[in-house]
C-alpha cells in the first residue's frame, strides 16, 4: 500500500515537474531521424528578440499541458493583446502610463505666518468651512469617532485630523442665531484638530453684528457662509476694512452687485476665493490638460446636471428646537432683503427656497456645474441662454423652481452648454464632454471613450485597437495613473467615483485644499484659482438663467457694454 502511494507521489512530483520545464521554456527533446529538433523551447533568443520570444515560447508550451493548458494560454494571449493594445491607444494620445496619478509625498510645513480667521454664519456649510481651516466641533468629533468604531472604512475623522496644519486659529464668529454663534465659540476652543492641541486657543470672540468683526483689530481674514443676500455687502465692507475674503457661492444675488464686488475687491488689493472647492479636484485638473491636449477633438456639447431627491436635497431643512424670536436676530437677517416679511422659521432654516434671499437651482447647484465646465475649457460668459422650469414637485410655498433647464450658447466657440436639474429624481448623470472624436465624463473620476464615427481614431477602430463600446481610459485620483479599459471587468472599476481627491498620496477634503490655497496667496502673494475674475464670471452666468427663467425670454450677454440685454 506504501509504495502504491509512492508511486502516485513520484508520478504526480514528475508530472508537475514536466509542466514547469514547459512554461519556462527548459525542456528540450531529442532529434528525430531526420536530425530536426521537434522542440526547440530550449533555445536561448538573441537580446533583441528575447521578450517576444519568451512570450510566443510560453504560449506553445502552455497549449500542450492538459486542463490547465487551454485556459492559461488563453489568459496570457489575451493579456499580451490588452497591453499592446493599451500600448497603441496611449501612444496615439501621447501619454505616458507611468506618468502618476498623485503628487509626490510631501512633508507637511506649518506655515510660520499666523492668520487670524472670523466666521460669519456658522450654518452648516459655515461649520465645513471652519473644519477645513482645522477647526470641529466637539459633537463632530464624537460622531466620526463612533462611526469610525462602528465601520473601519470610514476615515472621516482620520482624513481631518491629518490635514495639514494651516496655523490659523479661529478668533471671531458672527452668527445671527444663537445656537449657532455658541457652536462656533466651541469649535474654535476643541484641540482634537490637525496638528494637535495648541497654546494659541485661547477661543473665538462673539461678535453680534458683522461690521464689528470685520472692523476688530484680532481678525486679519473672514470666511463668509451666511445667505447669498448678504455676500456682497459683507464681502464689500470686509475688503475696505483691509479683511481678505473667502466667500460661499452664489458670489451675489443680483447682477448689481456683481459689478460692484468686483471693483471693491480689485480695488483693495485684497485676496478673495469664491467657494467653488470642485477645483480642488484632481480629476477636473486632468480633464483640463485632456481637453488642451485635443484627445476629444472639437467639442461642441456639454451637458451637466444635478439630480436629487429629498427634503434635505430640496432645501426643506430641519428647523431647530431652539430657534425663536428670542435666539434669532430676525431684523438682521433680513437686512437687504428685497421683500421684508414678518419672522419666520421656515424662511430663516430654509431660506434657499426664496429668491429674497437666496439664487435657486441656479446659483446654489447651476454654479458649481458651470464653474467646473469653465475650470476645463475656459467657457468665460455665455452669449446667451435660455431658461426654464417650474414648482412641479414641492409645493410648499417657495418660489424658486424645483425643476430647471438652461440652455447656454457660445457662438464664438461653437458650443453649448446644457444644465438640467430635478429635486424629485435622484439618478445619476455626470457632467459629459462630446467631441467628435471621443466624450469625456468628469466626476470624481474620469472618463473617456471613442466615438465609433471618430476621424481621428478611425483606423484604430476598423482595427479593433479601440473598442468603442469600452472606455479609450480612465483616470482614477489615488491610483497609479490612467489606464486603457479592454475588457468589462474594468468597466466597473472606470465608473467608481471617490468622496475625496488625493494630494501627496493622501485623501484630502477639498474644502480644506480650497480654504489653504486662499491662505497660501495670502502669505505668499498670487491669485487663488477661483478669484473675482472667476467669480463675476459664475454670477454673470447664474444671473442670466435666473433672468431668463422668470422673465420667459431669451437672453443676452452684451460683452462690449458689460451688461445683459
Amino acid at each position: 500500500m506504501n509504495q502504491k502511494k509512492k508511486k502516485k507521489s513520484s508520478d504526480k512530483q514528475r508530472k508537475k515537474s514536466t509542466i514547469k520545464e514547459k512554461v519556462s521554456g527548459k525542456m528540450s527533446k531529442k532529434p528525430d531521424k531526420k536530425g530536426k529538433v521537434m522542440d526547440q523551447i530550449s533555445r536561448e533568443p538573441e537580446k533583441e528578440d528575447k521578450v517576444s520570444l519568451g512570450r510566443r515560447d510560453i504560449l506553445k508550451a502552455l497549449a500542450t499541458i492538459p486542463v490547465f493548458g487551454p485556459f492559461l494560454y488563453a489568459f496570457l494571449k489575451k493579456k499580451i493583446s490588452d497591453d499592446f493594445k493599451k500600448k497603441e491607444i496611449l501612444a496615439e494620445l501621447g501619454i505616458s502610463r507611468k506618468a502618476p496619478a498623485v503628487l509626490p509625498k510631501t512633508i507637511l510645513k506649518k506655515s510660520k505666518e499666523l492668520v487670524r480667521l472670523g466666521i460669519i454664519g456658522f450654518g452648516v456649510r459655515g461649520e465645513d468651512l471652519v473644519r477645513g481651516a482645522g477647526y470641529a466641533h466637539p459633537d463632530w468629533i464624537e460622531k466620526k469617532k463612533k462611526q469610525a468604531k462602528e465601520n473601519k472604512l470610514d476615515k472621516g475623522l482620520e482624513t481631518f485630523l491629518n490635514q495639514e496644519d494651516l496655523n490659523v486659529v479661529l478668533s471671531g464668529v458672527c452668527d445671527v442665531f444663537d445656537v449657532r454663534a455658541e457652536r462656533g465659540i466651541a469649535a474654535s476652543l476643541n484641540d482634537v484638530r490637525p496638528g494637535g492641541g495648541s497654546g494659541l486657543l485661547k477661543g473665538a470672540k462673539r461678535y453680534i453684528h458683522y461690521q464689528d468683526l470685520i472692523q476688530s483689530n484680532d481678525v486679519d481674514a473672514v470666511i463668509i457662509a451666511t445667505p447669498d443676500h448678504w455676500h456682497a455687502q459683507m464681502t464689500i465692507d470686509a475688503v475696505n476694512a483691509g479683511k481678505h475674503v473667502y466667500c460661499e457661492k452664489c458670489m451675489t444675488r443680483t447682477v448689481d452687485e456683481t459689478f460692484k464686488i468686483s471693483e471693491a475687491v480689485k480695488n483693495s488689493g485684497k485676496v478673495f476665493q469664491l467657494g467653488h472647492q470642485g477645483r480642488q479636484q484632481e480629476s477636473y485638473i486632468k480633464a483640463k490638460q485632456i481637453a488642451e491636449k485635443n484627445i476629444l477633438g472639437k467639442i461642441t456639447l456639454v451637458e451637466t446636471t444635478t439630480n436629487r431627491n429629498s427634503p434635505q436635497g430640496a432645501w426643506v431643512y430641519d428647523i431647530h428646537e431652539e430657534g425663536s424670536p428670542e435666539t434669532i436676530d430676525w431684523e438682521q437677517f433680513q437686512g437687504p432683503a428685497p421683500h421684508k416679511v414678518p419672522f419666520s422659521l421656515e424662511r430663516f432654516f430654509r431660506w434657499r427656497c426664496w429668491f429674497d434671499y437666496g439664487t435657486g437651482l441656479s446659483g446654489d447647484l447651476l454654479s458649481h456645474e458651470y464653474d467646473a465646465a469653465n475650470q476645463i475649457l475656459e467657457l468665460g460668459i455665455p452669449k446667451s441662454v435660455v431658461a426654464s422650469g417650474g414648482i412641479f414637485f414641492f409645493k410648499d410655498g417657495r418660489d424658486v423652481p424645483d425643476v430647471f433647464q438652461a440652455v447656454y450658447e457660445y457662438r464664438d466657440r461653437d458650443l453649448t452648454l446644457v444644465y438640467s436639474a430635478t429635486l424629485a429624481n435622484g439618478r445619476h448623470r455626470g457632467k459629459i464632454f462630446m467631441g467628435h472624436d471621443a466624450s469625456m465624463e468628469v466626476g470624481s473620476s474620469l472618463t473617456v471613450t471613442a466615438d465609433w464615427e471618430s476621424t481621428r481614431y478611425k483606423e484604430k477602430i476598423m482595427n479593433k485597437i479601440i473598442n468603442t463600446s469600452l472606455p479609450l481610459f480612465t483616470y482614477q485620483p489615488g491610483l497609479k495613473g490612467i489606464d486603457t479599459v479592454t475588457s468589462a471587468t474594468e468597466r466597473y472599476f472606470a465608473t467608481r467615483g471617490l468622496m475625496y481627491t488625493m494630494r501627496g498620496g493622501r485623501p484630502v477634503n477639498t474644502t480644506h485644499l480650497h480654504i489653504k490655497e486662499w491662505l497660501d496667496c495670502i502669505r505668499n502673494g498670487g491669485q487663488p484659482s477661483c478669484n473675482i475674475d472667476r467669480g463675476f464670471e459664475e454670477a454673470i452666468t447664474c444671473h442670466m438663467a435666473t433672468i431668463s427663467y422668470l422673465e420667459g425670454r431669451k437672453v443676452e450677454w452684451d460683452s462690449v457694454n458689460k451688461k445683459i440685454v
